[in-house]
């Protein structure tokens, strides 16, 4: 049962304890990736994009253009970069794209 406290907490400070007393940060990160790639990527990607799951420090993406793999494939690192910059950590190490 969920600790009660006495004082006054900003919500924040609340859901951050939440998602860490029950072990809910992959989750989270799973679905702050997703958000991240469809922030960063925009509409004309995301139209491409099948799925996406990250696993392990690696991001998978399928995309249903090989034209636009190929395309992205070229600039995997900067990709990579500009991810975890948008998480605000080093979440992404590495990038599949199928």
């Amino acid at each position: 049962m969920a600790k009660r406290h006495s004082s006054h907490i900003p919500l924040s400070e609340a859901l951050s304890e939440f998602i860490q007393e029950n072990k809910l940060q992959k989750g989270m990160d799973r679905v702050n990736a997703r958000d991240a790639w469809a922030n960063l990527m925009g509409n004309g990607v995301n139209n491409y994009t099948t799925s996406m799951e990250l696993r392990n420090e690696t991001l998978y993406v399928s995309l249903s253009s090989s034209v636009l793999r190929e395309e992205l494939s070229l600039g995997k690192t900067k990709i990579i970069k500009m991810i975890n910059e948008e998480l605000g950590k080093e979440l992404v190490k590495k990038l599949v794209l199928r």
